[in-house]
């Protein structure tokens, strides 16, 4: 049986008794922790989430926590003397797995709780009201398309030039 859950900004495969390296989660040593965004778990079947599978949680325990190995970050730029150096160590949690709790064995437990609650209390009367609101729909107008009339336009009357030569 294997889930994988996402923390931190990444996805993890998981199952019961692995040990990961996750983000920091600022939690101290020995103490319990539950992961709620399951995504996929793959019990008898593969059951995917929409995004993410409902009642279903993986159960962990901080082993412990403390920072990675350093990181170099060079920026370099050629031809004008510039470089950067800088280091860089990231905080992690290390976790042990503990169970995998699949939605249908939540779904179970809920049902045998709601089962011994059922036998202790008496079924409530159900209220019915019905309301139908309807709602005639007014018929659309049909769409008149207005055309265009264009007139044809007469040409300017040239005027001639009357050459007057006076003798």
């Amino acid at each position: 049986m294997y889930a994988i859950i996402a923390t931190g900004g990444k996805q993890y495969k998981v199952s019961t008794g692995d040990i990961i390296k996750v983000e920091n989660l600022g939690v101290d040593v020995k103490k319990k922790v539950t992961f709620d965004n399951v995504l996929l778990v793959s019990d008898k079947e593969i059951t995917v989430g929409t995004p993410t599978v409902p009642n279903a949680k993986v159960e962990a325990t901080v082993v412990r926590a403390g920072k990675d190995k350093k990181i170099i970050v060079y920026k370099y730029k050629r031809k004008s003397g510039y470089h950067k150096k800088n280091g860089h160590r990231q905080l992690f949690t290390e976790v042990k797995i503990g169970k995998i709790v699949t939605g249908e064995t939540a779904k179970a437990k809920a049902a045998d709780s709601k089962e011994e609650t059922a036998t202790e209390k008496k079924p409530a009367a159900k209220k019915t009201t019905a309301t139908k609101s309807t709602t005639a729909k007014k018929p659309t107008a049909a769409k008149t398309t207005a055309t265009k009339t264009t007139t044809a336009k007469k040409p300017a009357a040239k005027k001639e030039a009357t050459d007057k030569t006076e003798a």
